[in-house]
């Protein structure tokens, strides 16, 4: 597959899923008059909107790298805030197998803006800048997903036993 159709996919794919977590949240009024339940509802929302922006700009213009290092850079930095101040809000007792996991994301953030700084840092992967940062942004949506689905699976994420 070419990076450009990649990419077209890889942002329709998110911005779908940002679509749909619209409508689970909107279904949990809840989570909006909680802090921490908020917090980590919108960062389920940033992890699928900030690939899929990313993905975006990587489609504008191709043959111009400081467009897609400039946009990938800015974006990251919003991903690398928002996911470290996430990290300190796990309790104690309900670490689920992803969640070990989440400083894996500002970490890859980190690596999409130092790519954004030295691109041919991908050569020393014999890749190119876009195909490395193609395999970050996979690797955080489908820990996006893993996280989603443990934030939904929590029983005290504003659901009631029924």
């Amino acid at each position: 597959m070419d990076l450009s159709t990649f990419y077209a996919l890889m942002s329709v794919t998110c911005f779908t899923l940002v679509g749909l977590w619209w409508t689970v949240v909107e279904r949990h009024p809840e989570w909006r008059r909680d802090r921490q339940l908020r917090r980590l509802a919108g960062g389920t929302y940033l992890s699928f909107l900030l690939p899929g922006v990313m993905s975006m700009f990587a489609q504008v213009n191709p043959a111009s790298p400081l467009m897609w290092r400039v946009s990938f850079g800015l974006t990251a930095i919003v991903g690398l805030v928002s996911s470290a101040r996430l990290l300190g809000m796990e309790k104690p007792g309900t670490v689920g197998p992803f969640r070990r996991f989440r400083w894996l994301a500002p970490v890859l953030y980190a690596a999409i803006v130092v790519l954004g700084i030295a691109p041919e840092l991908a050569g020393l992967l014999g890749a190119t800048p876009l195909q490395v940062a193609s395999v970050l942004l996979i690797v955080l949506v489908l820990l996006a997903h893993g996280l989603t689905w443990e934030f939904m699976m929590e029983p005290n994420a504003g659901q009631t036993a029924e």
